[in-house]
């Protein structure tokens, strides 16, 4: 599981590049009408391709860190076998969400290239570009997805609940300040040896 991880990593640093980029680009932009009335000219429209690649690309990553947002008010009340089950569903249901996006997104990348498509504005960007990219992403999200139910399953089929639980359920309070404390652990002892 540590090269998912890598792999996952790596699109949530891509992802979280091009949005920062986006936010730069943004920002430059309205430097330059505010003082020079002038404008980059289809910033808008790098900043909205940014935004979704880069969410596309960062699926993947929260999935494996277990970051997605779950109300999980009564879930926590369940017992340990009743919360598994319910976590498999909700991958489940995530997985079949985000295939059905990427099946029609492919749709939409593939009529852009027969049609050659170009945005409408003064770039006239060919937009099988990013929708490719941004497919990719989707499409990595939702293999990353399959890979670790398949392996929680697999945990499952051995027994081995807390390593399951540790896998696809939320994370617990517990997990989250330990989680903390290694983070400043880690902080504290590169600050000392720099």
């Amino acid at each position: 599981m540590t090269w998912l991880r890598r792999f996952t990593q790596i699109g949530l640093w891509f992802g979280g590049a091009l949005v920062l980029l986006a936010a730069v680009l943004i920002g430059i932009d309205v430097i330059l009408r505010k003082f020079f009335a002038a404008s980059i000219g289809g910033a808008d429209e790098l900043a909205g391709y940014a935004l979704a690649i880069g969410t596309a690309w960062s699926l993947g990553a929260a999935l494996v860190d277990r970051a997605h947002i779950r109300i999980d008010s009564l879930y926590v009340r369940f017992p340990m076998r009743l919360r598994l089950v319910l976590d498999i569903v909700g991958v489940l249901a995530l997985l079949g969400f985000f295939g059905l996006v990427a099946w029609h997104g492919w749709g939409v990348v593939e009529q852009s290239w027969v049609s050659g498509s170009r945005s409408q504005s003064a770039l006239e960007t060919p937009t099988v570009i990013p929708q490719l990219i941004w497919i990719l992403g989707l499409i990595s999200f939702v293999i990353v997805g399959v890979v670790l139910l398949g392996h929680a399953l697999a945990l499952a089929a051995r027994s081995e609940l807390n390593g399951m639980a540790r896998l696809i359920s939320t994370r617990s309070a517990e997990e989250e300040v330990e989680d903390e404390i290694r983070d400043l652990k880690q902080r504290q002892s590169s600050e000392r040896s720099t």
